[in-house]
């Protein structure tokens, strides 16, 4: 890889600067154990398995087409 190269220098910025880092290894874990909460969260409350309530096991293909076909 050339050293002069934009990615290169990219790379070895972000690199350099997430081997060194105290605070941020830190704030970084509990920004993604929040994020894995808060996404748990919205799939049970906000996105529940329609599918599963409503429609007959082996059939799911035909409920969808009659929920698509009546909008």
């Amino acid at each position: 890889m050339n050293k002069k190269g934009f990615i290169y220098r990219a790379f070895d910025l972000y690199y350099d600067g997430f081997r060194h880092m105290t605070l941020g290894r830190t704030l970084w874990a509990v920004i993604i154990i929040k994020l894995i909460v808060i996404f748990l969260v919205l799939k049970v409350f906000f996105f529940p398995n329609f599918l599963k309530q409503k429609a007959e096991p082996g059939k799911e293909g035909a409920f969808v087409e009659q929920q698509l076909m009546k909008r």
